[in-house]
């Protein structure tokens, strides 16, 4: 015996839940207040159990009705998983890559072009989240990221390993010697911070230590940033100093827009890998892909390996 209430009262249920509204979860599902009412009516006398309560005239769930919602609402988003699963699935076509959003932005998008113009027939999907893919969301066919969070199920390859070295914009020190790094604490330090997702980069006090440099001298205020790409537009901009990976900067630094007064750098704890799903082999321009940016990343330490001492 089927003991599942409606399908269409749960999903009212599912939406109201959400906005709490009778005419926002309307709207929302294109149907009358009425109807909405109704299904909620259903869904009720189905259950045995109050779900909804009028506070003023606004509704609110009740103890019952929070914790079937938060069921209902888990289940109704494996359906949406598994709907965009089913529709990726028909696009044999196509790559999906996920990156952590500085490395996309800095590092994998402006690479990218090149590679869509040797496969101009293949679909690409960017996804720049700091949240790992799992095994049972959407089809993610390969992920760049920092290897202290890497699943230990996975497949992978290293890509790099990299160091951060002071840059900055050359109109803010045009004009001025800079004879020793401490020099450099004369001028706005740009931080970055990426806690509580990651083990944070080397910091300013890192980089003095390495460079005997005495941190005394440091202002207190300083500008913190929890994505590096931000911390390097700021740089770029003219704001002032920034510790940043040679990775994100090398495009920056080969157009003049940055440049490194000091390329003394200090390794970060943990190198950049890719990872993909067994699968994806599959496909051959999966694994052209796989061949591609293992490339990528051979050249990207080579250049850091220049940039930074």
């Amino acid at each position: 015996m089927d003991t599942l209430p409606p399908l269409r009262a749960l999903q009212v249920f599912d939406t109201l839940g959400r906005c709490q509204g009778v005419v926002e979860t309307a709207r929302r599902l294109g149907v009358s207040p009425g109807a909405v009412s109704q299904q909620i009516k259903q869904l009720e006398d189905a259950v045995g159990l109050r779900l909804l309560a009028k506070e003023g005239k606004r509704l609110r769930l009740t103890e019952a009705g929070r914790i079937y919602h938060a069921s209902c609402a888990e289940a109704f988003e494996s359906l949406r998983l598994a709907r965009a699963e089913l529709e990726r699935g028909k696009l044999t076509r196509s790559l999906c890559i996920s990156a952590l959003p500085s490395v996309l932005s800095k590092w994998l998008a402006p690479r990218i072009y090149t590679w869509r113009r040797e496969h101009p027939e293949i679909d690409i999907f960017l996804d720049g989240t700091h949240s790992e893919p799992s095994h049972d969301g959407n089809r993610i066919d390969f992920r760049i990221t920092y290897g202290e969070r890497i699943d230990p199920s996975r497949t992978r390859a290293e890509l790099f390993h990299d160091k951060v070295v002071p840059a900055c914009s050359p109109a803010l020190i045009s004009g001025r010697t800079l004879a020793h790094p401490r020099d450099i604490l004369d001028y706005p330090l740009l931080s970055i911070d990426w806690l509580p997702k990651f083990s944070s980069p080397p910091s300013w006090r890192d980089w003095c230590a390495v460079n005997d440099v005495e941190d005394g001298g440091m202002r207190n205020a300083q500008l913190v940033f929890s994505l590096s790409s931000l911390a390097i537009q700021a740089a770029i901009d003219g704001e002032g100093f920034v510790l940043a990976q040679t990775s994100m900067i090398a495009a920056d630094v080969a157009a003049g827009r940055l440049v490194i007064p000091f390329p003394a750098g200090v390794a970060l704890l943990s190198p950049y890998f890719v990872t993909w799903q067994p699968s994806a082999f599959d496909h051959p321009h999966c694994r052209a892909f796989h061949r591609w940016i293992l490339m990528q990343g051979r050249e990207q330490q080579s250049i850091n390996d220049i940039l930074a001492t």
